[in-house]
């Protein structure tokens, strides 16, 4: 790590924490998501702050962002772009679709048909699409924040495992609490502040911080705390299946950033506990359906 990493990263923080009051944990954690070069679902009610957290994190780095509002009549080209007929030339040109930007903001992803929403899979997998049989890059970096509404709601499509599994972590806002509310209700109208933001981050630097939390360090003894928990989370029998190697590594790489942002050239034991609920709750449901909370992973798997 180098070590102005912990002061490129503050000023970031500080200016999320200026939109988003009072949920600091949160901001954390999607600027680990980040950082760990993962992709971001958020879950929760209308009107939290979902999409303003993504158009903040976007202009506090200095990020390009394209916001797809997902509906039941979305087509995969509306995500990925389509090829035009030039009459003139004969030819046909591609336009390229909103995917094409260094973050991209899926509003409510599960109002969108299964189809729709599989046009990002290939995107966060690979990091590229494919289109009439060419395979194109996207930016680097590229970063997805996806939100969705709780499913309940109406009109709304549970997203499969395999779109589930894309995202690194998946995190709740929540309703601020009593004091930040009345100064979210006192204070400037969020459109307001997010126009007055500047840049506290280029993509170059970021890259540069990404590339710095591969390298914090990670002893034996915290893979083998790692490993234990991926193989007593695939002993539970109420589990459909435990955690997978590609959750392993996920988890893996999110203790990084989160160590990089706390400072630290080494992942701790917190730093893993850390990111343990955003990284795993998605991908361990039970039999009806339902996220095993991650505390119980932490009660049975004792620190090595």
């Amino acid at each position: 790590m180098t070590p102005a990493a912990p002061s490129a990263i503050q000023p970031v923080l500080a200016q999320l924490g200026r939109v988003l009051l009072g949920k600091e944990d949160k901001l954390r954690l999607a600027l680990a998501c980040l950082l760990a070069r993962g992709h971001l679902l958020i879950e929760d009610v209308p009107g939290v702050g979902k999409t303003t957290l993504a158009q903040a994190l976007a202009t506090s780095l200095g990020l390009g962002l394209q916001r797809i509002q997902f509906t039941s009549d979305l087509l995969p080209a509306d995500v990925l772009g389509v090829s035009v007929f030039e009459r003139d030339s004969g030819t046909f040109r591609f336009q390229p679709g909103p995917v094409f930007a260094e973050v991209v903001l899926a509003d409510e992803i599960n109002r969108a048909s299964p189809k729709a929403q599989s046009a990002l899979l290939e995107a966060m997998e690979e990091r590229q699409v494919t289109i009439d049989g060419r395979s194109m890059k996207l930016p680097d970096p590229f970063f997805v924040i996806a939100t969705q509404n709780p499913h309940d709601r109406v009109g709304t499509f549970e997203l499969p495992e395999s779109q589930l599994d894309r995202f690194l972590m998946r995190i709740e806002i929540g309703y601020p609490a009593a004091a930040e509310e009345r100064a979210l209700l006192a204070g400037t109208d969020r459109r307001q502040l997010l126009a007055s933001l500047n840049p506290s981050l280029d993509a170059p630097g970021l890259i540069a911080l990404q590339r710095a939390a591969e390298q914090i360090h990670v002893a034996p003894a915290l893979l083998d705390y790692l490993q234990a928990l991926l193989a007593h989370s695939r002993s539970r029998p109420e589990l459909r299946r435990g955690l997978s190697p590609r959750a392993g590594i996920a988890l893996l790489r999110a203790a990084r950033a989160w160590a990089l942002i706390e400072g630290r050239d080494a992942v701790l034991p917190e730093d893993l506990q850390a990111v343990l609920a955003a990284v795993v709750e998605h991908r361990l449901l039970d039999r009806a359906g339902r996220p095993l909370p991650s505390s119980r992973l932490l009660e049975a798997v004792p620190i090595p």
